[in-house]
């Protein structure tokens, strides 16, 4: 039985079970109970404070778990990163009042920072080699520069509205942060087999995401004009039509270029475009 440490609360929590169940993956989401087993996958989720997972994969009590990248890199415990999950994605900034002038990082050589984030910090202050003083708060780093407890923070950065209604801005973006499976470095040949075929599923949901399957009717005379403007995985499905002057197309499109390539099947003749999502996509 393999076992995964999840955030017990938060966006990283509903990101994470919202995964699972994409790769059907049954588990019960109650936030009363600690360890739950999935009913149709040998998987049990331990749920966790986050900044407890790191060390908790590292040192064996699970096996694997989904942590944040800016708490994997602040624990800075011993574990793998098996993948980037692309969700959960925000920043580590510096931030200070908005009517300050800023001029660059040197302003907060002998000020004081307020962060949760203190060895992240520490490192890049010394490799700018900036002198400040790390005033290490949990929750509501924000509101430190108002009380007089800080003259700037750096924390999690989002949308950068809790900044705005704090009157603070952003001035250095110090990392990068998103969702990481991370795993215990001893895992057994069973366990490897288990995790390996979750990130099969994994995999399949995450390349269906923002694919749309089209399927077309098309005039023959006008097909290989159709084909050329349709960047499908490998090449289109053709499949004849009754009418021997029609054929019907079938290809997988990005959403990001799906509008601009529909007005142009349009207006090359293609007729009666049905477009359906994609849930999973085996490559």
């Amino acid at each position: 039985m393999l076992r995964i440490a999840v955030q017990s609360k938060g966006r990283l929590f509903d990101d994470t079970m919202g995964l699972l169940a994409e790769a059907d993956i049954k588990v019960s989401a109650s936030k009363r109970t600690l360890l739950v087993q999935s009913r149709n996958f040998p998987l049990e989720v331990l749920y966790l404070r986050d900044d407890d997972i790191p060390q908790s994969v590292a040192s064996g009590v699970a096996d694997i778990g989904v942590v944040g990248e800016n708490e994997y890199v602040e624990r800075g415990e011993d574990c793998d990163i098996i993948s980037r999950l692309g969700f959960s994605r925000c920043r580590l900034s510096l931030a200070i009042p908005k009517e300050i002038d800023y001029q660059g990082v040197e302003w907060f050589n002998g000020r004081k920072v307020a962060t949760s984030y203190p060895n992240i910090l520490r490192q890049f202050m010394a490799d700018k080699g900036i002198n400040c003083d790390i005033h290490v708060i949990t929750g509501s780093v924000e509101i430190s520069p108002g009380i007089g407890l800080a003259d700037g923070i750096f924390d999690i950065v989002s949308s950068g509205s809790t900044l705005v209604s704090n009157n603070l801005r952003e001035v250095e973006v110090v990392m990068q942060s998103e969702a990481l499976l991370i795993g215990n470095k001893q895992l057994s040949a069973d366990k490897r087999a288990t995790l390996d075929e979750m990130l099969f599923r994994f995999k399949a949901v995450k390349d269906a995401e923002d694919k749309k399957y089209v399927s077309m009717n098309v005039p023959k005379a006008r097909l290989q004009e159709i084909v050329s403007v349709l960047p499908g995985l490998k090449s289109p499905t053709i499949i004849p039509l009754a009418d021997d002057d029609w054929c019907s197309v079938h290809t997988v499109l990005d959403q990001k270029c799906f509008w601009a390539i529909i007005g142009k099947l349009k207006d090359m003749g293609a007729q009666g475009i049905l477009v359906t999502p994609i849930e999973k996509m085996i490559l």
